[in-house]
């Protein structure tokens, strides 16, 4: 049985024993994977609104543990969960299942929405035309940040790596990071697979600690970004987006479905090498939003834009979803 139901003052259950189902491995190699602290942040975040949830990793979620949970949430990357695959309990319903896509839509079976009783996916327009495609209801809900780590008083601005780039090289000569060696411009970068394909004295390591981010990126003069041209085209934006906005940082990204309606004017674009060229080499206070604006930036992703806020709507999901058995 799952954790005993707790009752708000609104008289309504919250309280409830989730596992959050990662696709990265557990220990030292997982921490390099974005979704750990992903789902780390949002376990916080269930966890401040009085729910007991643990983070689950690489082939936890077949465990017969799974039939103890009230929710199981998978978030869907490179790696797809099954619920079918997990062990019944005689004589109980089992926990409600949930999916949220983050990442890489291209994967997600015809058949697997509605192995779930719930949905969510980071893309406005995915989700809407995904509804239609898989023959259940998929909810938008973006990717988010933890404000509590990243936000503008993590670092003084302009004090840290001029350009500034996290990621690892996932097999391919990223494009912006291409774009910016080829501008000309002060870059470092940080990530898994760098050596070799640029200059050493770009690479400033393979791995930056997640708990350090927060203030690379508020103290950075600019900090790039880019997505999978699947992810781009389909709306999904980029979890460093987020982060970066809520740190105060300048944030220059390729170009994504629903960018500037999520963002506004707080992320500048670019559309190719030489746009790119010009934006770094220009006036950054003509090209970029202010300070004064960069913090209200800020201030929105962080109200709008929580794992508080998103934790917020898969708790009440979950709820709908038991009391209706």
């Amino acid at each position: 049985m799952g954790l005993l139901s707790k009752l708000t003052g609104a008289g309504r259950e919250r309280a409830l024993r989730w596992s959050v189902v990662v696709a990265s491995p557990k220990g030292e190699a997982g921490d390099q994977w974005g979704d750990t602290w992903f789902a780390r942040d949002l376990v916080d975040a269930l966890q401040r609104q009085g729910q007991e949830a643990s983070v689950v990793f690489r082939g936890g979620a077949t465990s017969a543990k799974r039939a103890e949970d009230d929710v199981v949430l998978a978030l869907r990357g490179l790696r797809r969960v099954d619920p079918r695959d997990v062990p019944k309990t005689p004589n109980s319903p089992g926990p409600v299942w949930m999916q949220w896509v983050i990442s890489h839509p291209e994967l997600v079976g015809a058949d697997e929405p509605a192995t779930f009783d719930a949905n969510f996916a980071a893309s406005n327009s995915w989700s809407r035309a995904a509804s239609g495609e898989f023959g259940v209801p998929i909810t938008p809900l973006l990717q988010a940040t933890n404000p509590r780590r990243f936000n503008p008083d993590a670092a003084a601005p302009d004090t840290g790596f001029d350009v500034l780039f996290v990621g690892s090289t996932r097999g391919e000569f990223r494009p912006v990071v291409r774009d910016a060696l080829a501008s000309g411009v002060n870059l470092s970068v940080f990530g898994v697979g760098w050596s070799g394909l640029i200059p050493e004295e770009v690479i400033c390591g393979e791995f930056l600690p997640n708990p350090e981010l927060p203030a690379a990126y508020a103290s950075a003069g600019v900090v790039l970004n880019d997505h999978w041209p699947d992810m781009a085209t389909e709306g999904f934006l980029s979890n460093r987006l987020f982060d970066a906005v809520a740190s105060g940082a300048r944030v220059l990204s390729d170009e994504a479905a629903g960018l500037s309606e999520v963002f506004g004017d707080a992320v500048v674009t670019y559309a190719n090498v030489a746009d790119l060229a010009k934006i770094l080499n220009s006036d950054r206070d003509e090209v970029f939003p202010d300070r004064a604006h960069r913090l209200i930036a800020a201030a929105r992703v962080a109200r709008e834009n929580s794992f508080d806020a998103r934790a917020e709507v898969l708790i009440n999901r979950a709820l709908e979803l038991r009391n209706s058995r």
